[in-house]
């Protein structure tokens, strides 16, 4: 929110926040991560919808428990996320593992936690079923479809290393009938970053599809992958409309084949525009030929710029309003020449000591960043209305000398 000039992180100014907390800071605006749970959940008017909250979007604690409140599940695709989740109070029972090249050590983790398993090659179906007979799993096809924002975030199709690929149900089954395995819940994840909902009905049908062949399923999951608009041209997804057909489509299935839980698997839908992450201006560097405005953090807090060529709106907060005069490259502070959070882009004049507000940054931000040039990760703090409390302490370079030896 702008008034005044003045950029607001709930009814908070920025700058009062980086102020007392000091930058670079991600912050969090807890009241927009309900508002998206709950508009969510309200726009799909299935019998039975399940919310189960991507956590490698954030995984911050206190988030964590914002979103079991709300009645979220967790997708977790560590066993380090299935210990975070247990650790902010959630039932292993609301807690699904979708690992990837997944170990025997890590299965053992996960069972020994009464977490299901889902399951994402028939070499791990193998193995489980060896290990652990007479139990349940659920199992993540791959249903020829995936879609998203850059190639490195399309997890279905032809191409894809994940999941079993949707035509080979029937062994599948074989493999689950030899060990006793039942069965509960079929999944699928096509991709990251979605705005038109064509891709997930693709996905979809295919995904009901193979469904029909399996009979003991209590769940059926179609993943994540909503997006959001980054750039101010891009429209939001109709979720109105995508609830609608949603909830239509498992309305049907469950009138011919049975009343099976609708489950989604939000991340960055849920908690990506709740985040800013909050840098000080300390260079303005002109040249014959550029303007280069140099920040006191670089992509090891933020690398979705430099790793997707994404983009994210930047505010300067303290000029938040005026008019945008001139054409500047936004930097880091990291030794790389791809450092930028932005290039020619169209921004007022900005000095020395600015504060500049990097939006959209809930998710996939703070959760990968790195000690990359040895720096410190930043601090990261909750705006509820008009509190602030710090959520994670900021990095210090002894913590990050305690593993050496």
């Amino acid at each position: 929110m702008i008034r005044n000039n003045t950029l607001y992180i709930g009814h908070v100014k920025a700058s009062t926040i980086a102020d007392e907390y000091g930058t670079p800071l991600y912050v969090y605006n807890s009241d927009r991560i309900r508002k998206n749970y709950n508009s969510l959940i309200k726009n799909i008017r299935y019998w039975k919808t399940e919310i189960y909250y991507a956590c490698k979007a954030n995984y911050n604690l206190t988030i964590l428990k914002i979103l079991k409140d709300l009645g979220s599940g967790i997708d977790a695709v560590s066993p380090g996320e299935v210990y975070l989740a247990l650790k902010a109070g959630f039932s292993s029972t609301k807690i699904l593992f979708t690992g990837n090249n997944v170990t025997d050590e890590e299965m053992k983790f996960v069972k020994e936690h009464d977490v299901l398993i889902n399951i994402d090659s028939l070499s791990q179906l193998k193995r489980y079923g060896k290990n652990y007979p007479n139990s349940e799993i659920s199992v993540r096809i791959n249903p020829n479809v995936g879609a998203g924002h850059h190639p490195h975030v399309i997890t279905g199709g032809p191409k894809s290393k994940f999941g079993i690929y949707y035509s080979r149900g029937d062994e599948i089954k074989r493999i689950a009938s030899h060990y006793n395995l039942k069965i509960v819940g079929l999944h699928m994840h096509i991709g990251s970053g979605i705005l038109k909902p064509e891709p997930f009905f693709l996905g979809i049908e295919s995904l009901l599809n193979t469904a029909k062949g399996f009979c003991d399923l209590e769940f059926i999951d179609i993943g994540g992958g909503l997006g959001i608009p980054y750039k101010p041209q891009e429209k939001p997804l109709d979720l109105k409309k995508f609830g609608q057909k949603l909830s239509k489509i498992f309305a049907s299935y469950a009138k011919t084949h049975g009343k099976v839980a609708l489950r989604l698997e939000p991340g960055r839908y849920l908690v990506a525009g709740s985040g800013v992450l909050l840098t000080r201006v300390n260079t303005v560097k002109k040249t014959q030929h550029r303007i280069f405005i140099g920040t006191d953090t670089g992509f090891n807090s933020l690398i979705r710029p430099i790793l997707y060529g994404a983009h994210h709106e930047i505010i300067v907060a303290n000029k938040a309003g005026r008019e945008k005069t001139q054409k500047v490259d936004v930097c880091g502070n990291i030794c790389e020449s791809g450092d930028f959070f932005a290039r020619n882009r169209i921004m007022p004049e900005i000095e020395e000591g600015d504060l500049l507000a990097i939006m959209d940054v809930g998710a996939y931000g703070f959760s990968m960043s790195s000690n990359y040039n040895f720096r410190p990760r930043p601090a990261e703090v909750l705006v509820s209305s008009n509190k602030v409390k710090i959520i994670r302490r900021r990095e210090t370079v002894e913590d990050m000398l305690r593993y050496f030896r």
